[in-house]
Order: structure tokens, then sequence, then C-alpha cells
């Protein structure tokens, strides 16, 4: 018997408002499962105060600067590489067995699991070129790993401006070059940003790669060749070896505060500019 596409469609419409609500119930639970525990911790002496005895009390000031800083380095070494390549590859080359070598190429070092980055970071950037534990070793260890998604996520962006709009800007007597930096970034911006943040929110969340490079100093560093340690590497620390759930729990709730802080600074920010557009 043939079912009627009225019925089809309402079942497909119920079967996946079901899972976009059960999705989003996972979100919220986690969210305000570590939040429960993680805010009554939170305060001014929390966050301005150095973890003390191995990280049981205290608070993680240095904790947040190394938070800061090893992201910040790695956007400001992978952002504009992977625009860049980006751009070249859709803008300036033709479709070829090179350009797809060079996407399958990205596409497998988006999969490949972080630890191997730490390992490579480890071997090249610590031991090899003798840079150490530091957080210039975590940070270009970083910037390797996210590199691959800023990539294609900017490629995908710039692939879908309209190729009307470089038309009309070659025929007005535009380079190439005047329409891609006039005409196709500003208005593949949104996509760059995207792939820019999720660049951002990885390089937080991470902990293997920063483990075998930044190391996991509790000093506050006074350069990028000094040992340092991030928040997802100080709350594993904590839950792993059992010395403060407390603080872990309150080192979880900063991280996802964080976390959040950046993705709406970039959305307003980035919505902001297309209505300045518009």
């Amino acid at each position: 018997m043939r079912i009627p596409p009225k019925y089809t469609q309402i079942a497909a419409i119920t079967i996946l408002g079901a899972a976009t609500v059960f999705t989003v119930a996972i979100l919220i639970f986690i969210l305000v499962f570590v939040l429960e525990k993680g805010l009554p911790i939170l305060s001014l002496n929390f966050l301005f105060t150095s973890p003390a005895d191995m990280g049981r009390s205290g608070g993680i000031f240095p904790i947040l600067i190394g938070t800061v800083l090893l992201p910040l380095l790695a956007i400001i070494v992978a952002a504009p590489l992977g625009i860049a390549t980006s751009v070249y590859l859709v803008e300036f080359t033709n479709e070829s067995r090179i350009t797809r070598l060079i996407r399958f190429g990205t596409d497998c070092l988006a999969g490949v699991p972080s630890i191997i980055f730490g390992l490579f970071g480890f071997i090249f950037f610590v031991t090899i070129l003798g840079m150490g534990w530091s957080i210039m070793s975590g940070g270009l260890s970083l910037a390797f790993m996210i590199l691959p998604t800023i990539i294609r996520t900017s490629e995908e962006a710039i692939r879908a401006v309209p190729k009307a709009y470089r038309e009309v800007s070659f025929s007005l007597g535009a380079s190439r070059w005047q329409t891609v930096r006039k005409v196709v970034i500003p208005n593949a911006l949104p996509g760059v940003v995207t792939g820019v943040v999720l660049g951002i929110g990885r390089s937080i969340e991470e902990t293997a790669v920063v483990i075998f490079t930044a190391g996991s100093s509790l000093l506050i560093p006074t350069s990028v060749f000094d040992s340092t340690r991030t928040m997802a590497v100080h709350f594993y620390i904590l839950a792993r070896e059992g010395l403060s759930m407390e603080n872990a729990y309150g080192t979880a709730a900063a991280l996802i505060i964080a976390v959040l802080i950046v993705n709406l600074t970039a959305y307003f920010m980035m919505h902001r500019f297309i209505a300045k557009r518009n």
C-alpha cells in the first residue's frame, strides 16, 4: 500500500524535529551540568590568582594567559596562510590534478587525530628546532592543526560568491587582484570568519597538542619561549589526577564561558559587517 505524501512528510518532519530537540537537549544538559558545578567556584580571586599546591588551591590566572596566547599565536600564523591558500586555489588557478591533490591533502589533514600533530610538534619544534616546551612550539603546532579547517571553510566561502560579481568588476576595468580584494573577499568574509572562529574554538579546547608542545607550567609566562598551560589542559590534569574536582569544574565553567564569548563576539561583528554592507 502506497503511503500518501502528506503522511510521509509529516513523519519526516516529526523525526527530524525529534532529532533536533534531542540534540539540543543533550547540549543544554551538558552546559547546565558543568555550569551548575562550576559557577559557584568562579570569583575574581579564582580568576586572578595563581594556582597553589599543583592546582589543589588558588586560581587560574597563568592558565588564562596561556589560553589566550596559544590560540592567538595559532590564528596569527594560520589565518593568513589559510585564507591566502584559499584565494589562490579558487581565483588564481584552474582546476587540475594539482589543485585536487591539494584539496585531498587538506581534507586528510583535517581528519588526522590531534595527538599526531602533538607528536609532530614535539619532534620538530620542541626537539629538532630546540624551542622546548613553549608557547611558540604550541602555537605553531596548533596553527598546523587548524590550517586545513580554515583553508576548506574559506575556499567554500570564496567559491560561493556569484561569478556575476567578478564579471561586473572585470567589465569595469578592474584587475583580478583588485576584484579579489574589493569584491570577492568582502562578500566571502562571513564564511571566512566562520572558519577562523572554528579554528579559535578548536585551539582553545585542545589538550593533546598543548601537552606535547607547550608543556604544563603553572607559572606566568614572560615570553613566547616559556612553557604554559591552557584551561583545557588544566581541567584534564586536575580531573585525571583527582587533585581538585572543585577547581576542575570551575576551570571547565570558565572555559565554556570563554568559548561562548569568542563565538558570540565573532558572530556579532560578522552580522554588523553584513548589515553595514546591505
